[in-house]
C-alpha cells in the first residue's frame, strides 16, 4: 500500500470552501452589529451573555456556559468585564453556595433595546423575509450539528 498522497484530485480554492463562506459571513454580520454594540459599550460575545440574561435574568454561570457552548475559562472573563462595566453582578445562589448566579443590574436591563434594534437592522440590510431567515438558520444548524458529529 502506497503512503504517497493522491495529488491527482483538484485542490480546492479558498472560494470553493464552505468554511470560508461561513467565516466571512460571520465576520460581516458581527461587523454590521459593531456600531450598535460600540454605542452600548459591549462586544459581540458580551452581547450574547446579555441577551441570555434579557431572556431570563438570574442564571447560573454553568447554564450560560452550556447555552453559549463556551468553556468556563472563556465565559468567566466576559462576565467579569460586564460586571466591571456595571451591567451585571455575580451573587451566590441562595439554595447552593457552590453555584454563582449572574444577574442584570438596572444599567444592564436598560440596554435591552439593543437586541431588537440589531435584529431589525440586520433583517432590513439582508433584504430577507423572516421565513427566509428561518430557512437559513435551519440550514446553518444542520451544518453545525453535522460538523459536530
Amino acid at each position: 500500500m502506497s503512503t504517497t498522497p493522491d495529488t491527482s484530485a483538484a485542490t480546492p480554492t479558498v472560494a470553493d470552501l464552505l468554511c470560508f463562506d461561513l467565516y466571512t459571513t460571520s465576520r460581516a454580520v458581527t461587523g454590521f452589529y459593531r456600531p450598535i454594540l460600540d454605542k452600548a459599550g459591549i462586544t459581540y460575545p458580551q452581547f450574547l451573555v446579555m441577551l441570555l440574561l434579557w431572556e431570563r435574568d438570574s442564571r447560573p454561570i454553568r447554564e450560560l456556559v452550556q447555552e453559549l457552548d463556551l468553556e468556563y475559562s472563556t465565559l468567566s472573563p466576559l462576565i467579569k468585564r460586564l460586571e466591571k462595566s456595571g451591567l451585571l453582578v455575580r451573587v451566590t445562589h441562595p439554595d447552593d453556595e457552590r453555584s454563582v448566579l449572574v444577574q442584570l443590574t438596572d444599567k444592564g436591563r436598560d440596554l435591552r433595546w439593543i437586541g431588537a434594534e440589531m435584529t431589525n437592522r440586520l433583517g432590513e440590510a439582508l433584504g430577507m423575509t423572516s421565513d427566509e431567515i428561518t430557512v437559513l438558520r435551519k440550514a446553518l444548524n444542520r451544518v453545525k450539528h453535522g460538523a459536530e458529529r
